[in-house]
């Protein structure tokens, strides 16, 4: 059970349940007379009334009026239970935005457009001739990105996808985060036309030449697991997925990354590939990452460097 920070205030007839995850993020409080939730971003209403039921059903009862607050089981030494300051410490979460609009390849897209804009006619020309540069490798990943958007659109209601999430400061983002029944996965669509695909463990060959691209879905996973941790206060594995398109000359899996963190799919079947995983979270726990993740600041956390 997640350990819930949750703190007694009772004073001049009223009687308040305070919660906050262990990362110490305010939710907000829930009214013990009134059975009212109460929260300054409604979007945290999920994970109040998530940590306001998990003290419920370690304490067995509400709190009688005038007497201290039962200890939660799972609450950590350093995290007691204990009536706040009155008034209550005002606590204002960053502004953040919703990402969850944000188009498949954005980020690509954007980077594409800007080395255009730069050299108009060096581009022109490298199109003409049919010559690989910068702007042609963002143009070709955000194809790739949108391709794999429309796979992900047919995972169907239960399921939830956030597409070219931008992560910490240097401009690095995350192509697709998939929230549903199988879990949380960070999606790297890796469009390689023409290419001759060959994967053995933690090597990825492209036409006989290794790229790093286990190693950095590995490291993308990692990432996003901490970061939503953090934000939601329980656990949260995420799992990464490498999205394959274009190898048309050979796409040969020999043995998937040996330690499953990461797993390597045809664009074509990565909707399939989800769909077939076992449930391993609720519909209250999927709409609780899900609240956590479409919010910008959720990943923009200090230490959540790109690669």
């Amino acid at each position: 059970m997640t350990q819930w920070v949750i703190r007694r205030w009772a004073r001049y007839g009223h009687e308040r349940l305070y919660a906050e995850t262990p990362g110490g993020t305010a939710l907000g409080y829930y009214d013990v007379k009134t059975g009212r939730y109460h929260s300054d971003d409604l979007s945290n209403l999920p994970l109040l009334e998530r940590a306001i039921s998990d003290h419920r059903e370690v304490t067995g009862s509400e709190p009688v009026d005038g007497s201290p607050s039962p200890p939660l089981a799972a609450a950590p030494e350093s995290a007691p239970i204990a009536k706040p300051p009155d008034p209550a410490p005002d606590r204002t979460e960053p502004t953040w935005f919703d990402i969850s609009t944000t188009r498949a390849g954005a980020a690509a897209r954007e980077r594409a457009i800007a080395e255009r804009e730069a050299a108009p006619v060096r581009t022109a020309l490298a199109r003409l001739l049919g010559v690989r540069n910068d702007e042609r490798a963002w143009r070709i990943g955000a194809d790739g990105e949108e391709a794999v958007a429309a796979q992900l659109a047919k995972l169907g209601p239960a399921w939830h996808v956030l597409h070219a999430v931008r992560v910490g400061e240097r401009g690095s983002d995350i192509d697709h985060v998939v929230i549903g029944p199988g879990g949380v996965f960070t999606v790297n669509a890796k469009h390689h036309p023409q290419a001759n695909i060959w994967v053995g463990g933690d090597t990825f060959m492209v036409n006989g030449q290794r790229v790093p691209h286990v190693r950095n879905s590995r490291h993308e996973a990692r990432r996003a697991s901490r970061l939503l941790t953090e934000r939601t206060g329980f656990p949260v594995a995420v799992t990464g997925i490498i999205a394959v398109m274009g190898a048309h000359r050979g796409f040969d899996v020999k043995e998937q990354p040996r330690d499953g963190a990461v797993v390597v799919v045809q664009r074509k079947r990565i909707s399939q590939y989800l769909l077939g995983r076992p449930s391993v979270l609720s519909e209250r726990e999927i709409g609780a990452v899900y609240e956590v993740a479409r919010r910008s600041t959720t990943w923009q956390s200090t230490g959540a460097s790109g690669h």
